[in-house]
C-alpha cells in the first residue's frame, strides 16, 4: 500500500512550540478552565489572541469547533487553527471524537498546507486512555484518507496535487508512549488501505478488469511474507462446477477470475477468518439492461472486491495474529451473444440450480460460488461485502452500509466496530418469512423475488453459507461517492479492518 503521508507522534517538538516552523498549527482548546500548556504559550506569544476570543465568546471551545487565527505575530507558524475539544470533565463518546478528526483534519487541509503540527492537551484525556488511543487512530484514518488523490496515469498526468506531505502530532503526555503511536499507525494503515480501495474504484472498466484485480492481488502478496494469493481461470472454475459465477461473465470478452488471498499471521492450523468480495468491474446489467443516465458508475461494482483487497493489506502491514482468507469472486456483465438470458437455469458450485430471472441480479450468483469455494477453509466466520442493491440506498441512504446475518454475535461484533471506526452499518432481518419470495418453478430457487430487495438478496446468498457463521454487508451506498465527488469512498475498508483487530485483540 502507498503511504502519502509522513505522520509521527512527536512530543520533543512541544519543548519550544513558539518557534516551531509549520504551515498549519492545529492547537486542541477546552471549554472553560485555564488553556492547556499548548493553547496558553501561542496566547502569550500572540497578545492573548485566544483568551480574546473566547471571552468574546467567538470561540467557546465546543466539541468539534474551529476557528482560524489571522495573526501568526509572535511565532513561526504560518497559520493558527484552533479546535473545541469540550468541557474537560466531559466524557468523549464515538461521535465527539469523529468530530474532533474531522475538525483537525480540515485545518490542516483547508489552505493547501504541505505539512502540520497538532497539539493535543493531555489533561484532557489523561482519565481516558481508550479515548486518546481511540482519538489518535481516527485521526490518522482522517488525515491519511484526506491526501488521496487520483494519479493514475492513463492519458496525461492528472493535475491535482496532493498538497499535506507531513504532520507532527504532539502531546503534553504521560500516557504510554509506544501505545499511542501504535494506535496513530493503525489508524494510518487503515487511511492507506482506503486509498488503495479508492484507487481500484477509481479506474475505468477497461482498465480494471478482472485480470487487472488478479495481478493487483498478486502484487500485493509479494509485498508481505505471510500473505499468498492463488488466481482461478474459467478452465479452473468449470473443473470447480461454478457454473453460477461463470455465466455472468458469458458475454463478456474479459475472463472471469476467482481470486484466493491466504495471510497466516495465527498459529498453524487455526481456523481461519474469511472475507469475500463481489468484484463486477463492469455491470451493464446484461441482457437485462440498465438505463443509461448513470451507467458510468457501474465501474464502481467491483467495490467489495477492493475493500477485500485493501483489508487484506491492511491485516499484513499490522501483523494481526490472525488467519485470514480474502476471496474475490470477478467478472464482466455484459450482453453479448453469449450472455446469459432472463429464464435461463444454471447449476452452482454447492450443487443447487438457480433460475435467472434478471440478468441485473448477477452479484449474488458470483458470490454464491465464492461462498461455497471458502467451505473448504472451515473458516471461523464469513463476511461478504458488496454492492448489492439499489433497494439498500432506498432504505439506509448513503450513509450507512445494510447488514444480514445468519449468527447474532457475529452481526453484533460488526456493528461494534462500524461505531469504532465511524463505518457504520444498520442491521435488517433475515427472517424465513422472506425466503419463500425466491421460490422457483424451474430450478432450486430464483435469482430474484419480493418488494424488499435488499432482504431478498441476502435470502439467496443465505443459501450458500449455511456451514458457517455469515454476515452480508451491502455497501451499495456507501463504497462510492456521488455528484461533484464521485468516486470511491474506500468503506468499508474501516469496519473491516477494525472488527479484525478487535479479533486479534
Amino acid at each position: 500500500m502507498k503511504k502519502r503521508l509522513t505522520l509521527t507522534l512527536n512530543p520533543e517538538l512541544s519543548k519550544n512550540l513558539v518557534k516551531t516552523k509549520t504551515d498549519c498549527l492545529v492547537l486542541g482548546v477546552n471549554d472553560g478552565g485555564a488553556l492547556n500548556t499548548f493553547a496558553s504559550d501561542i496566547d502569550k506569544a500572540t497578545k492573548g489572541i485566544i483568551g480574546k476570543l473566547r471571552k468574546r465568546g467567538e470561540f467557546e471551545a465546543k466539541v468539534g469547533q474551529t476557528a482560524y487565527i489571522a495573526t501568526n505575530d509572535g511565532t513561526s507558524a504560518e497559520r493558527i487553527f484552533l479546535v473545541g475539544l469540550g468541557k474537560s470533565s466531559k466524557k468523549l463518546s464515538a461521535e465527539d471524537l469523529d468530530k474532533i478528526s474531522s475538525a483537525i483534519t480540515s485545518g490542516l487541509t483547508a489552505k493547501k498546507s504541505s505539512n502540520g503540527v497538532v497539539c493535543l492537551p493531555d489533561k484532557k484525556f489523561e482519565s481516558e486512555n481508550s479515548s486518546l488511543n481511540a482519538l489518535l487512530q481516527k485521526l490518522g484514518t482522517a488525515l491519511e484518507s484526506s491526501t488521496y488523490t487520483y494519479d493514475a496515469k492513463l492519458n496525461k498526468k492528472n493535475k491535482k496535487v496532493n498538497y499535506l506531505k507531513k504532520v507532527s502530532v504532539l502531546l503534553e503526555s504521560t500516557q504510554n508512549i509506544s501505545k499511542l503511536r501504535k494506535s496513530l499507525k493503525t489508524g494510518q494503515c487503515i487511511g492507506q488501505g482506503m486509498n488503495a480501495a479508492k484507487d481500484l474504484a477509481n479506474l475505468p472498466g477497461n482498465v480494471c478488469t478482472p485480470s487487472y484485480l488478479a495481478s493487483t492481488s498478486r502484487t500485493a502478496s509479494r509485498n508481505y511474507q505471510n500473505l499468498s494469493c492463488k488466481v482461478f481461470g474459467e478452465k479452473e472454475m468449470k473443473k470447480m462446477g461454478m457454473d453460477c459465477l461463470l455465466s455472468v461473465g458469458n458475454g463478456s470478452a474479459q475472463e472471469s477470475k476467482l481470486i484466493s488471498m491466504n495471510y497466516q499471521g495465527g498459529k498453524k492450523g487455526q481456523k481461519p477468518y474469511a472475507i469475500v468480495g463481489k468484484g463486477i468491474t463492469f455491470d451493464t446489467g446484461g441482457i437485462s439492461l440498465k438505463p443509461p443516465a448513470t451507467m458510468d458508475e457501474m465501474k464502481f461494482d467491483m467495490c467489495g472486491a477492493a475493500s477485500v483487497i485493501a483489508t487484506m493489506q491492511v491485516v499484513a502491514e499490522l501483523k494481526l495474529p490472525i488467519n485470514l482468507i480474502g476471496v474475490v469472486a470477478s467478472a464482466e456483465n455484459m450482453p453479448g451473444s453469449k450472455a446469459t438470458k432472463p429464464g435461463d437455469v444454471v447449476k452452482t458450485m454447492s450443487g443447487k440450480t438457480v433460475e435467472i430471472l434478471n440478468t441485473d441480479a448477477e452479484g449474488r450468483l458470483v458470490l454464491a460460488d465464492a461462498l461455497t469455494y471458502v467451505e473448504r477453509f472451515n473458516p471461523v466466520s464469513v463476511i461478504d461485502i458488496a454492492t448489492l442493491t439499489g433497494a439498500v440506498i432506498m432504505a439506509l441512504g448513503y450513509s450507512t452500509s445494510g447488514l444480514m446475518s445468519n449468527n447474532d454475535e457475529l452481526a453484533k461484533k460488526l456493528l461494534e466496530a462500524g461505531e469504532k471506526a465511524s463505518d457504520r452499518a444498520w442491521q435488517l432481518p433475515l427472517w424465513d418469512v422472506y425466503q419463500k419470495d425466491l421460490d422457483s418453478n424451474f430450478a432450486d430457487i430464483a435469482n430474484i423475488g419480493g418488494r424488499a430487495g435488499t432482504i431478498t438478496a441476502a435470502c439467496f446468498l443465505s443459501r450458500f453459507a449455511e456451514k458457517y457463521p455469515w454476515a452480508h454487508l451491502d455497501v451499495a451506498g456507501t463504497a462510492s461517492l456521488k455528484g461533484a465527488a464521485k468516486g470511491g469512498s474506500g468503506r468499508p475498508v474501516p469496519l473491516l479492518s477494525q472488527y479484525l483487530i478487535d479479533i486479534a485483540g
